[in-house]
């Protein structure tokens, strides 16, 4: 009890598996109680005895066993995990349940075994069942049978599957134990009792005693089938019915008896046998011997072989064709009938499998026919049979047909009874119209026949037919058969029996259950009954397929009540006499024929007035048109009566039921008419009106053949004329071209010219419908009548059919109907139109046998030569001899060249054959599957275009139906499954059904998916989704169930991820059916437009209407096409349209991370390659195939590179609309483009590089950030294109280049540039460095990476380069750099040899010389538009009439007249006047702003009307202001100029109106930001792009300046500007000073001298502690970036200096402990120490000036604001700050502000004194230049002024006295100019103001104030100092002279804000100062000191008011 009391502690799972057996018996009892009480069945609980149940079953005790049993049978019966112990327990219930003596044991492990299979797990039971039957137990095999037994009587044959227990049945009735055998032989028993006879064969070679035995208890067994008693979990449903049943003892359900009785064939249960081995060796040689006898040894041998039910698939094609030898050519009859015996075994072993062959043997066999001997026929009837059982009804049709009219009466017999036979196999959906109208029809002809067994034959196989597809289906083929032979019809029709013993009405209880599809099949034709044959009888000679599309379509006038009117037959005369007087009054019947005209006319005119007022149903139309016809009839002489008649005729035809009967009487008459130039009309709207009632195609047909029966060529024309009115009237469904093709081509041979030409224009509407193929009809004309018929064609093109308006008299029930069988129709017609030769004769023996040959050479003539017959029939019958045979041997050819020809002249068979390749795809078509696991790519990629040629013409069924594809996918090639898979991926989502065969390809697909070839898998999974569309989820998931367990698991996640993307089946029953007649059209005939509104037969509405009126037929028809296997565009087509509706793009919510995600972890391959694999384009196709349109994706993944073109076109045109969508698949766009980069189509190239500059600039204006992913996958190979040969592409690489810089840091774009320097491609090496000199020129060095040393080391390499484009744009680039950074270039670059280095510096020096325009530079670099580009210069001169248009035009309404155009066309394009008002001005006058100056105003004023169209959108348009402000600035930064400009026009209205800029508020930054966008934006891009044009961008930049400057006079808006914003605006104007590309622009010095003044604004508008701080940071970055201009920084300085001049003024409102802890940071990184280093000391002052500056005017309160600086120490601030107090403190050192500047400004005259010399040198280079001489001259006269002890007499001594009297009188001029103009303040003290800076550059109504000094100076004095101002700006100033200029001393040196001088003088020196050195500017602070002390501001608050009223005052004078 110890031990025991040890494990009854345990827990119930360790006792299970505890050693002593009682525990394990305890624990299996209480396991059972636990299993019991768990009610979950999913859950935990149950997963920890998974791995427990094997040993519940198999426990050595037998006690515990049973309890085992017992646990486990509870267990199976509720865990949900159950399922997945099946195999183990099952294995260990055979092995160890089986075996045990005790019955309880045996019972509980077979139920076990059932309850497995009650849930769902029968395939697994059964299998290991099976095994346990190889036990040497022969207990356990015992039991095992026992189990298969009970399993199968009680769950049935359809959940257990017979076939593998069939096969193991022989082998137990063999065993030894008696008890095996007496157990195999209930099963079999039981077998019997489900399927029946179908068991026999399997069991034919048992021992005789047993099947003797199992045949007397068959005979016992109950006849009614058996019932399943034990359900499925799944089949819950059924059990309730069951037991139901079993409670009302209901025994008669029908259904249910059918549903549990699967029918099984016999065939499926056998095993296949071999017997291409097991032929004799001499087999081939025997039955070709000459004696019979061989030949008969042979075939019995054969025959022996043939007898195995069941054949295994292999090549049996030359077997074939010896039989098919004997059967057709052997004279010994018996040999012939013993080779129909062998097909026939043949045909019975192989089935469908014999399809192959089928098309070959069957026109032999039918041939042979004329044999008389009853045995002989017997065998091929059964053989033909056989063989017919392999194939369809359509693949024998074109053989059968062929055969009907032999004159052997035996052969027309027997293909009649073959046809009988066959349509007895047959169902409504496989013999559809299309079938049965020319089988109809050549029967019809046979019950004509002489010979009585013909036509009995032909009786029974109308009948059959009949009874197949009902009467109604029929009828309208037999329409012209009398009574007494429809009645022998009907009557065969009765007495068939169709295959399978279904009753007669079983065809029409079919057609009602495939739906909408079948059943409008069938009723079509009866709604068309009446007239249909009618037209083949009436031309007999036209073929009668061809009758019929003409009278189907004829017949939709007429309901089908009136089918008895319309079959009309002919009256006599008298009959119709009588009938006409009992309508027509006696006068009119008298007067008739009276010898009086007007007696005839009075009579006729009552003849109408009486058909007018006749009812439809009253008028007897035939003896109406009799009484016309009457004499004189249509002989008649007098013109009035003859056009009554023909009126009357039209009325009639109109108005009654008007028949082909009644037609043929008038028809005569009215041809004869139609050319009369009076009658012609009314003939003509008489046949029209004919057309209506009898339908057009009939009335045509037999109109032009009456026409072209006479001779007269009046008649013959208009005829013609008529007809193509007709086609465009009625449209052309139906119409038989044919039937007119020969008199077309009479016409066009005629001598009269109009014939000809109606001739012509007929083709030419019949074009707009046929296309194309109209043409070859007509191949054969001579060349110019050709070239006319070419140019009508060509007038047509890409016209659309017009719409029909006639033909329109059915009910619309009847419409959609009818139209969609004339589409049917009209879509075969067309493609059946052409005529084809029958090239069977030529296929001749000896060309098989070349093609057949051992030498590869004849192989190929006899190819060649095969080619040659295709080519010059152009259009072949199907009957093509032996030649399928003989190419399908050549498609396996061990010569690859064979093989591509072959595969070459399968293509030219599909284009020639047509529709009629469908019967070879069985024998030929499936072989080109073959070779697509040829390993050879290119050998693959022709099949795969065969393939596709040939399924065009066929459509898809065939290639799916039967095991041929199964077999294909079977085969464990990677190259053939990935092939296949692919094609079936991309073909399946385009049909609407297939063939339930499908389902035999997924076994292998499931294969497919774990394939060790990873494209195999992919392709397979790939097409598991167009699978499962078809064959449905649970149909596949079924199928997993053979799978081993690790393997299904797998496939069945595959499947649920399959069934998410699962598309949809093409839906055709609205539209797309109803487009898809229209479309059948369209493709055959190539006509541009959809046919959708002339098949509404007539009626007019739109589109949409008509096709939701088709709807059902559509579908219908759609399927039968389907089943016709009409071409695949044709279905393809309506799909595309519908498709391309939806959007292209799909945006999945985080789809590009996952795809980033998945590349992280190597999930998927890395976007980088040399060339691109197929394994890449495979994975970019798998990740777009989720977010790209189906559509969009073939046509991205098409292998033409025109449909890339197509999806390239339709990506730029749904860019914008698709944004978003785009932006999320950008990454997989950017790398469908690498793929394009290694194309080499131009084309595609070039649509490439336009869609992603619109990309680019459309990601750039969204402002999005290319991230590393898509960045790393994109930019090295659009690097890849820079080099490309064509100048063009390269062009654009460099333009999306240069745009990746606004949505991609360059600096990383740099890092990708410098990768593509290291290529092999020379011009990539040069255009690479070109763009890095580009990258550097407009972002500095900073852009260098990883530093600027290492960068410019491995550029200066490439100056060694040996190619001289490489080593010029090394050079370039250096030189840019040089730009830059100066001499430091030479430190970053390294050591270069001796030779590079002389190169260098001769390019620097060279450069040097025409600085600023690096012209050198820019030939080399034509994409970059640069400073001296000659575009820009031809450019910026437009004619002088061009500027006034463009002022003009850019005028506001109310402008003066002052502006218009200058007469003369100076460089700056000044309008005195103007300038002159507007500089006499003041700010608070708003109306100035009428007064624009010139051209630079242009962009403020062009969009003036445009904003005040759109101004609403401030006030009323927009609820919110703010989101309306936010979105105009938004469109500032907007890389389209005119957006830009429209933006900023619409800001400065707001700006401009007090009441409204304060809305601005709050948006300042914002505002300022795009603004520096949009500048930054016109400096990188528009600046170096050629196509804009300079002025455009010269627009630009005035209205940003113009912009802001109206923001900055609005104080209380510019202090809202914070101080990182400002930073960036002053970097950006002062970048936008120094660019020297903005002086070729038009104006370009006057841009320069606004954006002065704006500086100036910004500088004294803004928050002063705001813009004080980014200065100061400013200069600290400019002095750290190696790459910054010295230049820039001292820009920044002065502009500092303006502000320490302004600090008195503004102390009080600086936040001191932000500057000073900017002070602190400055000097922490540039200490004394450092300061000094620098080349300038202008720095190290500056910061002295102002710290010096500060303390003077707060005193030691100073050192209080040192609050934010953390760590004191890290600089000397605090020490200086102490220092300077302590001075100031000392009253012997304290001075002024201005002097310690004067003292601080001294010092550096010292400094500059040194370069005097040098200074007055480059002065009088200046004035010795032609273009320079007047800057010169100034610029002396303002050194003298300054330096006034300077000698310039050294200068002047070595020149001419002329030079010398010419620079004298210069300085004098200069000089009594600025003495008149008064005493002015020196110019270097204040901010200089040309009069036009205020009008061309302040487009606000705001104007500087002027201080005239006290003078009160009229205009008339300004006028001539412009006039002085005009004569000086003749000349252009060169931009050298910016060298020696001081950029902006004279503008930071003005003391307070209000007092701006402003003069003529000053301007011109605020210009040549602008870019002066450093030097100069410090002599000239000095020298402006004590000026500049003269200036108080007490006094300048006086001139202010003084200015204002004088200008007040000059206003009120012009007014």
């Amino acid at each position: 009890m110890g031990d025991d009391s040890e494990w009854m502690k345990l827990p119930i799972d360790q006792k299970c598996e505890h050693k002593v057996w009682k525990a394990r018996l305890n624990g299996y009892e209480e396991a059972i109680k636990l299993f019991q009480k768990i009610e979950d069945e999913k859950s935990p609980e149950w997963s920890k005895y998974l791995g427990l149940m094997k040993r519940f079953v198999t426990d050595s005790n037998a006690v515990a066993q049973l309890k085992g049993l017992e646990a486990a049978l509870v267990y199976i019966e509720n865990a949900h995990v159950a399922g997945k112990t099946t195999g183990e327990v099952v294995s260990g219930v055979v092995s160890k349940v089986f075996n045990q003596p005790k019955a309880k044991a045996k019972e509980l492990g077979m139920e076990i075994c059932m309850v497995y299979i009650e849930i769902e797990k029968s395939e697994a039971v059964q299998e290991e069942l099976l095994k346990g039957l190889d036990n040497k137990n022969p207990k356990i095999i015992v039991a095992c049978v026992e189990t298969i037994r009970k399993a199968l009587s009680e769950f049935g044959s359809k959940i257990i599957t017979l076939k593998p227990i069939i096969k193991v049945l022989p082998k137990l009735f063999e065993s030894r134990e008696k008890a095996v055998r007496d157990e195999a032989k209930m099963l079999a028993v039981e077998i019997y009792k489900w399927i029946r006879d179908a068991l026999r064969p399997p069991l034919q070679n048992i021992n005789s005693v047993q099947l003797k035995d199992l045949e007397e208890e068959w005979v016992k067994l109950p006849t009614s089938a058996p019932k399943q008693s034990r359900f499925l979990r799944s089949q819950q449903d059924l059990k309730v019915k069951f037991e139901k049943q079993q409670a009302s003892g209901a025994d008669d359900v029908d259904g249910a008896e059918e549903e549990s009785v699967p029918q099984i064939d016999p065939y499926e249960l056998l095993e296949a046998v071999e017997i291409l081995g097991k032929l004799p060796k001499d087999f081939y040689e025997k039955i070709e011997a000459k004696k019979w006898q061989e030949r008969k040894e042979a075939l019995e041998a054969l025959e022996i072989l043939l007898k195995n039910p069941k054949l295994e698939n292999g090549d049996f094609g030359d077997l074939v064709r010896a039989l098919k030898k004997v059967i057709g050519k052997d004279s010994n009859v018996m040999l012939v009938a013993l080779a129909a015996k062998c097909v026939t075994g043949l045909a019975s072993g192989l089935r469908k499998k014999f399809g192959t062959y089928a098309c070959y043997v069957v026109p032999t066999i039918l041939e042979k026919f004329k044999e008389k001997k009853p045995q002989v026929v017997q065998a091929l009837q059964e053989a033909i049979d056989a063989v017919f059982l392999t194939t369809t009804l359509q693949n024998v049709t074109e053989d059968v047909l062929a055969v009907m009219d032999n004159k052997n009466p035996s052969i027309k017999q027997q293909a009649s009874l073959f046809l009988a036979r066959s349509f007895r196999h047959c169902t409504p959906s496989t013999l559809p119209k299309s079938l049965l109208k020319p089988l109809c029809a050549a029967l019809l002809k046979h019950i004509n026949d002489s010979a009585p067994e013909v036509r009995d034959a032909a009786f029974e196989a109308l009948g059959t037919a009949m009874k197949v597809v009902g009467e109604k289906a029929v009828n309208p083929f037999l329409a012209d058969v009398d009574k007494l032979k429809l009645d022998k019809i009907k009557e065969n029709a009765e007495k068939v029996d169709l295959a399978g013993g279904k009753k007669g009405s079983s065809g029409a209880e079919k057609k009602d259950k495939p739906a909408v599809k079948a059943e409008p099949a069938a009723e079509v034709p009866a709604k068309s009954a009446g007239p249909t044959k009618k037209a083949a009888v009436v031309k007999p000679s036209g073929p009668p397929k061809k009758g019929k599309p003409a009278s189907a379509a004829g017949a939709k006038g007429k309901k089908v009540t009136e089918n008895k009117e319309i079959v009309e037959t002919e009256l006599s005369i008298e009959v119709c006499e009588e009938k006409a007087a009992v309508v027509l009054p006696a006068s009119c019947m008298q007067l008739l024929d009276s010898s009086n005209w007007k007696e005839r006319l009075a009579s006729m005119e009552e003849f109408q007035r009486a058909v007018e007022q006749m009812d439809k149903s009253d008028m007897p139309c035939q003896a109406l048109v009799r009484m016309l016809a009457k004499k004189p009839g249509w002989k008649e002489t007098n013109f009035q009566v003859m056009q009554m008649k023909l009126h009357i005729v039209g009325l009639i035809a109109q108005k009654g039921t008007f028949s082909k009967t009644s037609a043929f009487v008038v028809l005569d008459g009215l041809v004869d008419k139609i050319g009369d130039v009076k009658c012609g009309t009314k003939a003509k709207e008489g046949l029209t009106a004919i057309g209506e009632a009898c339908s057009l195609p009939w009335t045509a047909e037999q109109v032009v053949s009456m026409a072209f029966a006479q001779k007269n060529p009046k008649n013959q024309a208009e005829t013609l004329n008529w007809l193509s009115n007709a086609m465009k009237e009625f449209g052309f469904a139906g119409i038989n071209v044919k039937a007119f093709i020969n008199n077309v081509k009479t016409a066009l041979g005629a001598t009269n010219p109009a014939i000809r030409t109606a001739a012509i224009s007929l083709l030419g509407i019949m074009y707009l419908y046929m296309g194309a193929p109209l043409r070859m009809f007509f191949e054969d004309e001579k060349p110019a009548l050709l070239a006319q018929i070419d140019a009508e064609f060509e007038k047509m093109q890409g016209q659309s059919p017009p719409v029909p308006f006639r033909g329109a008299k059915k009910g619309v029930e009847q419409e959609g109907e009818e139209t969609e069988e004339q589409e049917e129709e009209v879509g075969s017609d067309v493609v059946d139109l052409l005529p084809r030769t029958d090239i069977s004769d030529k296929i001749t023996s000896d060309l098989v046998a070349k093609i057949a040959d051992k030498n590869w050479k004849i192989r190929k003539e006899g190819l060649d030569e095969l080619a040659a017959v295709i080519n010059e029939a152009k259009f072949i019958l199907p009957s093509i001899g032996e030649v399928p045979i003989a190419l399908k041997a050549r498609l396996n050819d061990s010569n690859k060249i064979l093989v591509l020809q072959t595969l070459t002249i399968l293509q030219q068979i599909a284009t020639a054959m047509g529709s009629g390749l469908k019967q070879h795809v069985k024998c030929l078509g499936m072989n080109i599957i073959t070779v697509l696991g040829d390993s050879k790519s290119n050998v693959r990629a022709a099949a795969m275009t065969t393939l596709n040629a040939w399924v065009e013409q066929t459509g898809m069924k065939e290639w799916l139906e039967g095991e041929d594809l199964s077999e294909e996918l079977k085969k464990e090639n990677p190259f053939l499954r990935q092939e296949v898979l692919g094609w079936l991926a991309e073909k399946l989502p385009t049909l609407r059904s297939v063939s339930p065969d499908l389902m035999l390809c997924v076994p292998y697909l499931y294969a497919c998916l774990e394939d060790r070839n990873g494209d195999v898998r992919k392709k397979a999974q790939d097409a598991l989704p167009t699978f499962m569309m078809h064959l449905g989820y649970e149909k596949m998931l079924k199928a997993t169930g053979k799978l081993k367990t690790a393997s299904k698991d797998q496939v069945v996640g595959m499947l649920e991820k399959a069934r998410a993307v699962m598309p949809p089946v093409p839906a055709a029953p609205a539209k797309a059916g109803a487009k898809s007649g229209a479309a059948a059209l369209k493709t055959v005939a190539g006509s541009a437009k959809s046919q959708s509104v002339s098949d509404d037969s007539g009626i007019c509405v739109p589109d949409a209407k008509a096709d939701m009126k088709k709807g059902k037929p559509a579908g219908a028809a759609a399927k039968g096409r389907g089943a016709l296997g009409k071409k695949a565009p044709v279905k393809a087509n309506p799909k595309e349209e519908e498709d391309k509706s939806g959007p292209m793009f799909i945006l999945i919510s985080n789809g590009k991370e996952q795809r980033m995600k998945e590349e992280r972890a190597l999930k998927i391959l890395k976007w980088n390659f040399m060339t691109p694999r197929d394994e890449y384009v495979e994975q970019l196709k798998t990740q777009m195939s989720s977010c790209v349109a189906k559509w969009l994706q073939d046509e991205l993944f098409h292998f033409d590179f025109q449909h890339h073109i197509k999806a390239l076109t339709a990506m730029i045109e749904h860019m914008e609309e698709e944004k978003e969508a785009t932006v999320g698949c950008l990454d997989l766009i950017l790398k469908w483009f690498t793929l394009r980069f290694f194309d080499t189509n131009t084309s595609v190239l070039m649509k490439a590089l336009e869609y992603l500059k619109q990309l680019f600039s459309m990601l750039s204006r969204d402002n999005y950030h290319l991230n590393e992913y898509e960045a790393s996958s994109f930019i090295p190979y659009l690097i890849l294109k820079v080099g490309e040969s064509k100048d063009v592409v390269r062009k654009d690489v460099r333009g999306i280049l240069n745009m990746l810089c606004k949505v991609y840091p360059a600096s990383k774009v740099f890092t990708f540039l410098m990768e593509g320097t290291k290529s092999k491609n020379s011009k990539q090496r040069a255009e690479c460095l070109e763009e890095l000199g580009c990258l550097i020129e407009s972002y500095g060095m900073n852009v260098c990476q990883p530093t600027a040393a290492k960068a410019l080391k491995e550029i200066a390499v490439h100056i060694g380069d040996r190619d001289t484009s490489v080593r010029n744009a090394a050079l370039n680039t250096v030189l840019a750099v040089y730009n830059v950074c100066g001499d430091q270039v030479f430190k970053l670059i390294g050591n270069l040899s001796e030779k590079e280095m002389s190169m260098l510096e001769e390019r620097i020096k060279r450069s040097a010389k025409k600085t600023p325009v690096p012209v050198k530079q820019v030939e080399e670099k034509p994409q970059r538009v640069q400073g001296g580009n000659q575009n820009a210069s031809l450019m910026r001169k437009p004619p002088p009439d061009e500027v006034p248009s463009k002022l003009n035009q850019a005028r506001s309404q109310n402008a003066h007249p002052e502006l218009s155009a200058p007469s003369i066309p100076k460089e700056f394009q000044l309008d005195l006047d103007v300038i002159e008002n507007d500089h006499t001005r003041v700010s608070e006058l708003p109306d100035l702003v009428q007064h624009k100056l010139d051209e630079l105003l242009e962009p403020v004023l062009i969009p003036e009307p445009k904003v005040r169209a759109v101004s609403p959108h401030f006030d009323d348009m927009h609820s919110s202001t703010a989101s309306t402000i936010n979105f105009v600035i938004s469109q500032v930064a907007s890389g389209d100029i005119n957006t830009s400009i429209q933006a900023l026009a619409q800001i400065d209205e707001v700006l401009r109106q007090e009441d409204k800029a304060e809305a601005m508020s709050g948006h300042i930054d914002q505002f300022l930001i795009a603004t520096f966008m949009q500048l930054r934006l016109i400096y990188n891009k528009h600046m170096a792009d050629e196509r804009l044009g300079k002025d455009d961008i010269a627009k630009l930049y005035s209205c940003i300046i113009g912009n802001m400057l109206s923001l900055f006079y609005l104080e209380s808006l510019a202090r809202e500007a914070s101080m990182g914003v400002l930073k960036d605006l002053m970097h950006g104007l002062i970048t936008l000073m120094l660019d020297t590309r903005v002086e070729d622009l038009e104006d370009g010095q006057q841009l320069i001298r606004s954006v002065n003044l704006l500086v100036v604004k910004v500088l004294e508008k803004s928050d002063q502690t705001n813009i004080l701080s980014a200065l100061l940071v400013l200069l600290q970055d400019s002095l750290l970036a190696t790459a910054s201009s010295p230049k820039f920084s001292e820009l920044i300085m002065k502009c500092l200096w303006r502000m320490i001049r302004l600090l008195p003024e503004t102390i009080n409102s600086i936040n001191l402990d932000r500057i000073l802890l900017d002070v602190h940071n400055f000097m922490k990184i540039f200490p004394k120490e450092k300061l000094k280093q620098l080349k300038s000391e202008v720095p190290h002052r500056t910061m002295k000036t102002l710290l010096h500056t500060l303390c003077r005017l707060t005193g030691s309160k100073i050192l209080d604001h040192l609050t934010m600086i953390e760590n004191k120490n890290e600089s000397e601030l605090e020490a200086h700050l102490r220092r300077v107090v302590k001075h100031s403190n000392d009253p012997s050192s304290t001075k002024s502000d201005k002097d310690t500047e004067k003292g601080a400004i001294r010092t550096d005259e010292k400094m500059s004194k040194a370069k005097v010399s040098d200074i007055l040198s480059e002065i009088f280079k200046k004035v010795g230049s032609k273009e320079n001489t007047k800057e010169g001259l100034t610029e002396l006269y303002e050194y003298k002024q300054k330096y006034s002890d300077a000698d310039i007499e050294p200068f002047l001594k070595n020149t001419s006295q002329f030079f010398q009297s010419y620079v004298e009188r210069g300085l004098r001029m200069i000089e009594s100019e600025r003495e008149g103009k008064g005493r002015i303040q020196p110019s270097n003290t204040v901010i200089p103001q040309h009069p036009t800076d205020t009008s061309a550059f302040v487009p606000s109504s705001t104007s500087v104030p002027v201080n005239t000094n006290g003078e009160d100076v009229k205009p008339a004095v300004y006028w001539g100092r412009l006039q002085i101002l005009r004569q000086r700006h003749g000349l252009e100033n060169n931009s050298k002279q910016q060298e020696e200029r001081p950029p902006l001393t004279s503008l930071l040196s003005k003391p307070s804000a209000p007092t701006v001088a402003s003069s003529t003088d000053m301007l011109h020196s605020k210009l040549s100062q602008l870019k002066e050195s450093r030097e100069t500017c410090h002599q000239e602070l000095e020298s402006g000191q004590s000026q500049s002390q003269s200036l108080g501001s007490a006094s300048s608050t006086a001139n202010l008011d003084d200015l204002k009223k004088r200008l007040e005052r000059i206003k009120s004078n012009r007014k």
